[in-house]
């Protein structure tokens, strides 16, 4: 079993990264938030999940052990495949997404392509329990997001609320609002609208 590899970044997009390892180049398959983690660098490390099935053999690589860990938990759901896992991975960060289960918000949840109420809620039973195990960082550079002070909850929720009926998807207002209490903590609902409002 292949625990990480290590090497040069031959080739890297959104979705894939291509590790040179002494000559040998291992292709993986990648969330945005690891390619936000790994962008820019000539060498790095991402830890592996290996897919092997009758048709394929697939790599799917992680910058850091907690996003591992939330995929296979993902995976362990049933009818969630690797790239459903990959896809939600993407929309949302490890800390949103352990926030999001543990707030039971569904809806939040659906707003991710491909998966319906039904495999929302599925993920919300079966990993409520368990996703609170997973040693997500609420902060530094492993981490593209933080989990929010519950003062900012309000504002937070209150914002995304506001995003949402503006006709912006509540996935990326999620992120962007986060962004922006992260910078500025005691911001007012009204500010963070407005400079959300110029990001999305």
């Amino acid at each position: 079993m292949i625990e990480y590899i290590r090497g040069e970044l031959a080739e890297l997009s959104p979705a894939t990264a291509v590790i040179d390892c002494n000559g040998v180049g291992y292709a993986a398959n990648i969330s945005l938030n690891t390619y936000s983690a790994i962008q820019g660098k000539k060498t790095c490390k991402l830890y592996v999940y290996e897919a092997i099935r009758e048709d394929a053999y697939v790599l799917y690589g992680f910058a850091n052990k907690e996003e591992r860990a939330i995929f296979l938990l993902l995976i362990s759901v049933s009818g969630i495949g690797g790239n459903t896992a990959r896809m939600i991975l993407s929309a949302l960060s490890p800390a949103e997404l352990v926030n999001v289960i543990g707030t039971e918000n569904a809806n939040l949840l659906k707003t991710v392509k491909g998966i319906g109420l039904k495999t929302a809620q599925r993920i919300i039973v079966d990993l409520k329990d368990k996703i609170t195990t997973v040693g997500v960082p609420d902060g530094g550079a492993s981490s593209g997001t933080t989990l929010l002070p519950t003062a900012n909850t309000e504002v937070h929720d209150e914002a995304v609320s506001a995003l949402t009926m503006l006709g912006f998807a509540p996935a990326p207002s999620q992120k962007v609002v986060a962004a922006i209490l992260k910078e500025e903590s005691s911001a007012p609902v009204e500010k963070v609208i407005k400079l959300a409002l110029k990001r999305l």
